[in-house]
């Protein structure tokens, strides 16, 4: 449940990824992420819409963001082991411009690496 607090947050998602430089939670639930792509034709912040479109707590969220730039879906699937939980994350890129798609598969694994640094520092904030 820990884990499921963290993922289904969207301003904790957010703070977890690098190119976001800030985002906004708005009142109805979705959130905007302002993020600094370095390629090509994209020199400037992009705004993400973002909402989610599933919800099956404590197991499952998929959300999805949409800019000019590109749409992405996101999946965080949790299953919970004898010995903790396993968290599976799936992201699918539709990039508009040359260069976002790679951009995002070049780079998913460190943003993977960011947020499961996030979860585990905010796991430690919350034991007793």
């Amino acid at each position: 449940e820990q884990v499921w607090s963290f993922i289904s947050d969207p301003a904790k998602r957010a703070g977890a990824i690098s190119v976001v430089e800030r985002f906004e939670v708005h009142d109805d639930g979705h959130a905007t992420w302002y993020v600094t792509l370095p390629i090509p034709l994209v020199d400037r912040k992009v705004a993400f819409e973002t909402r989610e479109r599933q919800r099956d707590p404590p197991r499952y969220v998929e959300f999805t963001g949409s800019s000019t730039v590109a749409h992405i879906v996101g999946e965080h699937e949790l299953e919970e082991l004898a010995d903790g939980t396993r968290l599976t994350n799936r992201f699918v890129v539709d990039g508009k411009l040359p260069g976002v798609e790679r951009f995002f598969s070049r780079n998913l694994g460190d943003e993977l690496d960011n947020l499961e640094a996030a979860i585990r520092a905010d796991l430690e904030d919350t034991d007793p």
